[in-house]
């Protein structure tokens, strides 16, 4: 039999797509060969989502269109893994008849040798919950890695807070994080590979190291100063804080980090207290104003990201004004806005879903709108100013210029000029505004990779 080949579709967060690059990895090493036609595996697989109901019927959709041709190959095997297999599990197999793997977030590493239980006559394999070994191994093999200069690396698993709207702990488990030396061995291996921006991804990231015993806890703040020794390592971006976890000793370590990304994702959800206990999130207005001044307290460039929940069961139209207040009170340089879905298997379910579709879409709309005129007053306002660019792509309207975010998360374009490429970092003045971007101008190239191939953008964890 000639060389099996394997088709991956990856859905939802960066999480997923570092998963997603874990799973080639270990396919790779078996010997398959990845294919980008599905038409033409003999393996595919789909590692998805299961934070809001359109992603999983999405993933339905595509699965039903593969039954016929599972009817004439019987040897082709589809999988489904990630959070929608670990939410829905055996009910997967009732509805997808032609289904053979169903597979858990824990699972994942062990996929090539699920297929080899398929294919050695086990009719349908079933992985789900805790796994004996941990999904992320002391050393990874990066062979199967694509090269570019930006990657993902998950510091932790899981998630301990029990937001009410949020299926997460349930689909991903309770916290598991990594020991600092394993993933610095991995960031150094990346940054061997032209690696020169990386995200360090945890569902609520600065609680990592929380569940090591007493004594032995390694921190973020502690993570942050053993990557400032990676040479070649040029920034770093954190996905995604908590309010609860924010303390001085973090704060001091992202101030003094030579490569921490001053563009932090610290979602908020909702303005009102009232929504915000009935979400539960374990802080109200006044605990997040003092997180917020302690950040920037320590560094006034710091802009913030946010995450919305528009319309969770029992928002009235004066919470909604409340949302709309703290927006502008924190001056978020960036937002994602998502209308409440109701999830099996979270509290929330429980809770009628009072707030019509169509007033979910009109707050939608309004905290968008009142967004882009935060975000179009802030820019402006580093012109004249210097900073230090990271190249991301050529812009798509005009290839003479790049594309990148300064220190602080705004966008700026610079002209080409030759050897310029992805994963540069350039010191740069900031002299101008176009009404999308601020306009840059090199003063050095600091440092960076000569060329890699660009990436493609990815949403924020859900």
């Amino acid at each position: 039999m000639g060389t099996r080949s394997f088709h991956l579709r990856v859905f939802g967060c960066q999480m997923n797509f570092y998963d997603g690059e874990l799973i080639r990895e270990a396919f790779i090493a078996r010997g398959y060969q990845e294919t980008d036609n599905p038409d033409e595996a003999q393996v595919v697989l789909f590692h998805t989502c299961s934070v809001r109901e359109k992603a999983e019927e999405r993933v339905h959709g595509i699965l039903g269109s593969l039954r016929n041709r599972k009817k004439t190959d019987p040897n082709l095997v589809i999988g489904v893994i990630g959070c929608m297999a670990d939410r829905e599990g055996e009910e997967l197999f009732l509805r997808e008849e032609h289904v053979d793997i169903v597979c858990g977030s824990r699972h994942f590493p062990q996929l090539p040798s699920l297929v080899d239980r398929v294919l050695g006559g086990e009719e349908r394999v079933l992985e789900l919950g805790t796994a004996k070994a941990p999904v992320d191994q002391p050393i990874r093999d990066l062979t199967g890695r694509p090269a570019s200069w930006s990657a993902h690396i998950a510091v932790m698993r899981g998630c301990d807070m029990n937001c009410t709207y949020c299926i997460v702990p349930s689909v991903r488990g309770r916290v598991e994080s990594r020991p600092i030396k394993e993933i610095c061995h991995e960031v150094e291996g990346l940054v061997d590979r032209g690696v020169t921006e990386i995200h360090l991804l945890g569902q609520t990231i600065d609680s990592y190291g929380r569940d090591f015993p007493v004594g032995e806890r390694p921190s973020l703040a502690n993570l942050l100063d053993a990557l400032a020794e990676v040479t070649g390592l040029l920034r770093v971006r954190l996905i995604t804080l908590h309010p609860s976890y924010v303390n001085q000793e973090l704060v001091d370590a992202m101030a003094r980090s030579p490569q921490f990304h001053r563009f932090l994702p610290i979602p908020m959800q909702s303005g009102s207290d009232k929504m915000l206990r009935a979400m539960k999130r374990g802080y109200n207005l006044d605990m997040y104003r003092r997180k917020v001044a302690l950040l920037r307290d320590a560094m006034p460039d710091l802009e913030l990201i946010s995450d919305w929940i528009v319309g969770f069961p029992g928002e009235t139209d004066r919470d909604h004004e409340l949302s709309e207040a703290a927006m502008e009170e924190f001056g978020f340089l960036q937002s994602y806005v998502f209308q409440y879905s109701p999830r099996p298997g979270t509290v929330a379910f429980e809770i009628t879903d009072d707030v019509p579709a169509e007033v979910k879409k009109k707050r939608n709309h309004r905290l968008l709108a009142l967004q882009r005129r935060i975000s179009s007053h802030r820019t402006p306002l580093w012109q004249g100013k210097e900073s230090k660019l990271l190249i991301e792509k050529l812009d798509k309207d005009n290839q003479e210029l790049w594309v990148g975010r300064i220190h602080n998360g705004h966008y700026a374009t610079l002209p080409n000029q030759s050897g310029f490429g992805e994963g540069q970092l350039h010191r740069v003045y900031l002299n101008g505004y176009d009404g999308r971007a601020l306009k840059a101008e090199s003063l050095e190239m600091l440092a960076g990779p000569t060329h890699l191939p660009p990436l493609p953008a990815l949403p924020l964890l859900g």
